[in-house]
C-alpha cells in the first residue's frame, strides 16, 4: 500500500527534500502535516510511546494525503521492523547505525528476497491481499531505508556502512553525535562540526542523501543547514512546535498578569 510517489528515487538523486517528524500519537497531527508539502513524515518510536498500533494509524493517515512515512523503531530487532512494514510503512529510519555489519542487518529485515530475508506475510502493506503480487514485486525498488549516523563509531565507519546499495539516504543525529564525542548537547563544538562536515562530504562521495533535523525550522537555519551541504531536513517536530508555542503564551501571560 505505498504511496504513489517514488521517495527512494528522489533521495537516490539528491533532491532537496523536507519531513514533518511525528512525536504524538493521533493521525490528526500527522494528517495536518501531510496536508502541507511535506515530502516525507517520520514516527518517531525511539524516544517517544507510540506503539504498533498506534504507528499503523499514523501510517495510513499520512499515506491518505499521498505522503510517504518512515518509522524509527525502538531498536533495529525484527520484532519491530517486520509489523512496521506489514502495517504498509513506506520504509525504515534506523537509529544509531555503527557498522557494516548492523547495516546488512537490517537490510536483511527490511528487503525481500533475494537481496534480503524478509519473510512474505498479508497485512495493511498488501491491501489485505488484493494487491499482493504487486507489493512483494516492487518492494525492493521502492522500498526506503535511512540510516542514521549517531556516534564517534559510526563516523569513522561510514565508508563501509556506506558501501551498501541498499541505503537510501543518511540523518546525522546531532545530538547523540556531541555525547559520543564528549561534548553532550554541544552542537557548536569543533570536534561535533568536523564530525558532521565528514559525514555530509563521506555521503557526497557515495551519492547518498544527507540530512538532519532543525528543532528551529527557521529560514536562517534553513539557510546554514543547506549550505552545509544537507539535501534534506526534518522541519522541527510536533513536539517542538507544541512546546515552543506554549512556552511562547507563557511568556506573554506573564507579561499580562503583572
Amino acid at each position: 500500500m505505498m504511496s504513489l510517489n517514488n521517495l527512494r528515487e528522489k533521495f537516490k538523486s539528491r533532491e532537496l527534500l523536507f519531513g514533518a517528524w511525528i512525536s504524538y500519537a493521533h493521525p490528526s497531527i500527522t494528517e495536518n502535516f501531510a496536508e502541507h508539502a511535506f515530502d516525507f513524515t517520520v514516527i518517531d518510536m525511539e524516544h517517544s510511546t507510540i506503539s504498533l498500533e498506534q504507528a499503523q494509524r499514523i501510517i495510513a493517515a499520512s499515506q491518505s494525503q499521498g505522503v510517504p512515512c518512515l518509522p524509527r523503531p525502538v531498536s533495529h530487532s525484527n520484532d519491530w521492523i517486520k509489523p512496521l512494514l506489514e502495517s504498509g510503512a513506506d520504509g525504515i529510519v534506523a537509529p544509531m547505525v555503527n557498522s557494516k555489519l548492523e547495516a546488512s542487518s537490517l537490510v536483511e529485515n527490511i528487503k525481500y528476497p533475494p537481496i534480503g530475508k524478509r519473510s512474505f506475510g498479508v497485512n495493511r502493506a498488501q491491501s489485505y491481499g488484493s494487491k499482493f503480487n504487486e507489493y512483494i514485486s516492487q518492494w525492493n525498488k521502492r522500498s526506503v531505508f535511512m540510516a542514521q549516523i549517531e556516534s564517534k563509531q559510526a563516523v569513522e565507519n561510514l565508508k563501509e556502512i556506506l558501501e551498501s546499495s541498499e541505503i537510501d539516504a543518511v540523518m546525522i543525529g546531532p545530538y547523540d553525535l556531541s555525547g559520543s564525542y564528549g561534548q553532550p548537547g554541544n552542537l557548536s563544538h569543533e570536534l561535533v562540526l568536523n564530525a558532521e562536515k565528514t559525514v555530509i562530504e563521506v555521503c557526497k562521495q557515495f551519492n547518498v542523501s544527507c540530512g538532519t533535523q532543525l528543532s528551529d525550522f527557521s529560514e536562517k537555519n534553513l539557510n546554514v543547514a543547506l549550505e552545509k551541504g544537507y539535501s534534506f531536513i526534518i522541519a522541527s517536530s510536533d513536539l517542538f512546535v507544541l512546546n515552543n508555542w506554549a512556552a511562547n503564551a507563557e511568556s506573554l501571560m506573564r507579561k499580562y498578569r503583572k
